[in-house]
């Protein structure tokens, strides 16, 4: 009758919330911790350089089941932020785990930026939309720095990224329009030769990899700057922090 219908229902309902936790739990405790711990330095002259402050987890394609393989980098580096705010940030005694790429879709909706359509659908997202769900899941704003172009015009942004570092810590998300592939920096170091970025590549699919394995990859690596395109503008998303 309609009382076992209704009875079934929630206890379906509590299934599925104990059924997401377990995959959370699961999918976390795969994935590999600051994979950048012990790379060496881009160029033995290193003027300065700086790294993100605490723990944060490396998210890529696949990695908790979902082939999100050719649209799913930017959910993965906005997780690899948020499981960075869940692990240091100031709310992270309430948060217990990053949100997956249904959980982003759902927020984007529901904060406006979206249709109803894009539940379950294959499109990218970028800065913008990380900025959005960092905001409305941690309650942390960021900042968005756009860049004109790679090369020069990133060179001088290697001060802000030695500022953000050295205050907020966290780590940074960085897409472009002809570079559109999202990405993590973690770490600036200026040196003799120039400033370096240090790059965590989302774009990884396959089983869990080490630390010595993702290094000896590159799906973690110090870039020069002026190895980016110089034809594609960049925008860089910077959690800010320490304003909470």
């Amino acid at each position: 009758d309609h009382k076992n219908e209704i009875v079934s229902e929630y206890f379906m309902h509590c299934f599925l919330i104990m059924l997401k936790s377990v995959v959370e739990y699961m999918t976390e405790e795969s994935l590999l911790k600051n994979p950048h711990v012990g790379l060496p330095n881009p160029e033995p002259e290193t003027l300065r350089c700086s790294l993100v402050k605490g723990d944060y987890l490396f998210y890529h394609y696949g990695c908790d089941g979902h082939d999100d393989r050719g649209w799913g980098c930017g959910y993965r580096t906005l997780q690899t932020l948020s499981s960075w705010l869940c692990l240091n940030g100031p709310q992270q005694q309430n948060q217990k785990a990053a949100p997956s790429i249904t959980d982003i879709q759902e927020y984007l909706i529901v904060l406006g930026d979206k249709p109803a359509t894009f539940l379950g659908c294959r499109e990218w997202i970028g800065t913008c939309e990380a900025a959005m769900i960092l905001d409305h899941h941690h309650d942390v704003p960021c900042r968005i720095l756009h860049v004109r172009a790679g090369g020069s015009e990133m060179e001088g942004v290697a001060e802000e990224l030695h500022h953000h570092f050295r205050i907020n810590g966290s780590p940074v998300m960085m897409g472009g329009d002809r570079d559109n592939s999202s990405k993590g920096i973690l770490g600036v170091c200026t040196g003799v030769q120039g400033s370096y970025l240090l790059v965590l590549d989302p774009h990884y699919y396959g089983p869990s990899l080490d630390t010595g394995e993702v290094q000896r990859l590159g799906w973690v690596v110090w870039k020069r700057v002026d190895s980016l395109d110089h034809n594609s503008f960049y925008n860089l998303c910077l959690p800010q922090t320490a304003r909470k």
